[in-house]
């Protein structure tokens, strides 16, 4: 019999954290909420200390109870009072940070920071860069700022800097630009480097042995080439920087992308491997747990510290001190006890979807596989049951907080991990154990990572079979909405397979509910964009695609179309062509080469007259045009003054200058008259760029502005009150991870009277001038335009 007590604090103590880190948001002070739960826990307590001393007087059936179940709640309320309290002092340090007064005043200051994470590329690899050294966004903890210390919060930071000195552990120093980032997200700042980054102090002998061992073993994998190279170094370290888009792409769509993900299961092998090893040396039971410890220790170093591999590493510790202190504990009690530590330790992980898909994977193994497979037992032959029960315990446990992050089921998600399921153990532990033995013997190491390429490279085609077959996804309601569906139609298919009610009249109904509950969800997914596609107007002017994070408008005038900017893929750009019956763009304009406005370039091949760009950028600009020109498009590099038409619209470009450096700073920016309305899109410009862009060029008002950088902070409150505009534009992505768009630039569109208009909340939007200054609106997920300016006429779609 599993004991489930620890089920209650470890959801409680979650349920706190996902709430109180963002109290401030909400205007709710996380100290009070911590309060509230101490002073209840104190309540529970004083209530048992009653309770007990009435049980000796006389026994009493609801005394019994009492003292029965208020050691459970007097526990959860303690472990949701101690992730508050965590929180509440972490929060309190960000607001007293001096970084927020800069953060206020748009200062540069002098930041010294610890790494606490491996860097990751802001881009893909393959875009490459211009120069020798690629932006990187480093996570890590500030140490001091202009010379003084400072409290120790989390910050994460964009550089220009080689990626072998940004390594995990290093101290830089640098200058730059803060902006403060919403309670919810664990960075309290995000740090712009303006200027070059030294490196102050190296790593720790301690971490700096494993860089050498993950570079060396992602450069022999990369000899080996193919799709198995790319995933030898994920299955084995969690290292996924050589897999490519659409690889990854394969991989989610097919529910194998766990495999590169470390988690328990590597865990577990290295934890069991490090005892078995200290067994055979005769040591003591708490010799091989210490041996086993550091083995862990010595694992989460190499692999860098991820949520999953933090979760997994705890669980194992937790079961390692109950086995040394002779008192083993339960695989639930030990997942829970690791989940409370962790979120005490560092409460955001309640947001965190690689802690949670992680934490809910081995939850759904320890509580549904040996079930699963007892039942499936009856209709197949037992090890067949077992092996499937696996994946398909895994995947009910973790679907509802997939459909989080895409609105659909893998169809072929159990299927694709049956067939990788006997390749997956192979290339990890072969793999892991090249990594380990390549620096010490080259030769033999190597020969073990061409061993585990095999499995990797049948991992990686199993991945690419199945997100090609047709019908591999089945539409879902989004948000929590679409989790709560799932959550219910889950429930009730384990209960009519497990439990197997007697009567059939309440099968009948079970089941009948069931279809109801999975219909009604897959209906409205399917039938929302035939819907939306039918209501949609046919004389709109101006169209914001919904293509995540990144830019995509459309602009139409007699007959004739352009795009500004692709967006970050192919498949969101064509979606919204398609969504828009828009087959030929007759004038592409790509402000700037970053990948969340060129990355979808790709869908536009063949369909493109003219290119209009700003200055190239080496092999970043090539990579984008030459497909273009192939494809028979005419590019044309532009700067400040160049003009022309568009069906019955005039164009003319505003910047950049001549002579621009490639970036941001330097999009194109365009100025469109057309028959109605007059509007301006603004790129990525920041700040500065905008203010010189206000000095030279007097814009003047305008009735649409394409709002900068996606709604990032560092705005020019000057320009957008000459522009007055009556809305802008804002193309994000829900869930962004940067925080955009940031109050800072809400509360400037708010003071100017111009309605924000954001591709998150609102999905691809539609805009047709009325000649007055204002629009009607067509949304494609029916959410309007905030009625900010007068005489905005909202509507909205499906």
């Amino acid at each position: 019999m599993r004991d489930l007590r620890m089920l209650l604090p470890a959801a409680v103590a979650w349920g706190v954290g996902w709430l109180v880190v963002a109290a401030p948001d909400a205007g709710v002070d996380a100290g009070l909420v911590a309060a509230v739960i101490w002073a209840a826990g104190t309540a529970v307590l004083a209530g048992l200390l009653v309770a007990a001393r009435r049980s000796r007087r006389a026994r009493s059936p609801f005394v019994g109870r009492v003292l029965l179940v208020g050691p459970i709640v007097l526990v959860a309320l303690a472990a949701g009072g101690l992730v508050a309290g965590t929180a509440a002092s972490v929060l309190g340090q960000r607001a007293d940070s001096p970084l927020a007064e800069a953060a206020a005043e748009h200062r540069v200051v002098e930041v010294v920071v610890d790494l606490v994470a491996a860097p990751r590329p802001v881009r893909p690899p393959a875009w490459g860069a211009a120069s020798d050294e690629s932006a990187l966004r480093v996570d890590g903890r500030l140490v001091a700022l202009d010379g003084r210390a400072a409290a120790p919060i989390v910050v994460t930071a964009t550089l220009q800097v080689p990626a072998e000195l940004a390594t995990l552990g290093g101290r830089l120093v640098f200058e730059a630009r803060a902006s403060a980032s919403p309670a919810a997200e664990e960075h309290a700042f995000r740090l712009r480097a303006d200027g070059d980054v030294r490196v102050v102090a190296a790593p720790p002998a301690w971490l700096s042995w494993a860089v050498a061992f993950r570079q060396g073993f992602a450069d022999a994998a990369g000899r080996l080439g193919g799709d198995g190279a790319a995933l030898v170094p994920g299955l084995a370290i969690g290292d996924t920087s050589a897999v490519g888009d659409d690889l990854d792409a394969a991989m989610k769509a097919s529910s194998l992308s766990h495999l590169t993900a470390v988690s328990g299961a590597n865990c577990a092998i290295v934890t069991a491997a490090a005892f078995a090893a200290a067994a055979l040396c005769r040591l003591r039971r708490t010799g091989r747990v210490v041996v086993a410890v550091l083995a862990l220790a010595g694992f989460v170093v190499l692999v860098t510290p991820q949520p999953s591999v933090i979760r997994a590493a705890a669980m194992a510790i937790v079961v390692l001190l109950a086995l040394v202190s002779g008192r083993p504990g339960g695989g639930v009690t030990a997942l829970s006890v690791a989940v409370v530590g962790l979120l005490t330790f560092d409460p955001w992980l309640a947001r965190d979807y690689g802690f949670a898909l992680s934490a809910a994977a081995t939850a759904g193994l320890l509580l549904l596989a040996t079930p699963l497979a007892g039942r499936l037992a009856h209709v197949m032959p037992a090890p067949l049951a077992a092996v499937l029960a696996v994946p398909l315990a895994a995947q009910l446990a973790c679907q509802p907080i997939l459909v989080l992050l895409d609105p659909a089921i893998a169809l072929y998600g159990v299927p694709a991990n049956l067939l990788a399921a006997p390749a997956a153990p192979v290339g990890t532990v072969v793999g892991l154990i090249g990594c380990l033995v390549l620096p010490l013997l080259p030769s033999v190491g190597m020969a073990f990572v061409q061993v585990a390429w095999v499995p990797a490279s049948w991992i990686a085609l199993v991945a690419r079979g199945a997100a090609g077959l047709p019908g591999g996804r089945l539409p879902w309601l989004p948000d929590a909405v679409g989790t709560l569906l799932l959550v219910v139609c889950t429930g009730l298919a384990l209960w009519l397979a497990l439990a197997r009610p007697r009567r059939s009249w309440l099968r009948t109904s079970a089941a009948g509910l069931l279809a109801v509950v999975v219909a009604v969800p897959v209906g409205a997914a399917m039938g929302g964009p035939l819907l939306g596609a039918a209501t949609m107007p046919r004389d709109w002017d101006v169209a914001a695609c919904d293509i995540g994070q990144g830019d995509a408008v459309l602009i139409r005038s007699d007959g004739a179309t352009a795009l500004i900017d692709a967006g970050p893929e192919p498949a969101a750009l064509d979606r919204c062509l398609t969504l828009l019956g828009i087959g030929h763009i007759d004038l592409l304009v790509l402000t700037h080469w970053d990948l969340d406005h060129v990355g979808g370039a790709d869908a536009l091949v063949g369909r493109v007259d003219t290119v209009l760009h700003g200055p190239l950028d080496g092999g970043r600009s090539s990579r984008v045009l030459d497909p273009l020109v192939r494809g028979g498009a005419e590019p044309v590099e532009v700067v400040a003054g160049y003009r022309g038409d568009l069906g019955e619209a005039r164009w003319q470009v505003l910047w950049p200058k001549p002579r621009a450096i490639p970036g941001n700073d330097s999009s194109v920016v365009l100025d469109l008259e057309a028959p109605g309305y007059r509007a301006i899109f603004l790129g990525d410009l920041g700040e500065e760029s905008q203010s010189r862009l206000l000095r030279v060029a007097d814009p003047g008002p305008v009735d649409l502005v394409k709002v900068a950088h996606h709604g990032s902070a560092d705005q020019s409150e000057a320009l957008y009150r000459e522009l007055a505009a009556t809305v802008g534009i804002i193309g994000v992505g829900a869930d962004n991870g940067y925080g955009h768009p940031t109050d800072r630039l809400l509360g400037i569109l708010t003071a100017m009277g111009t309605a924000p208009a954001r591709t998150d909340q609102s999905g691809t939007s539609l805009f047709e001038a009325d000649g007055d200054g204002s629009f009607r609106l067509w949304t494609q997920r029916g959410v309007g335009v905030a009625a900010a300016a007068a005489g905005s006429d909202v509507g909205g779609g499906p």
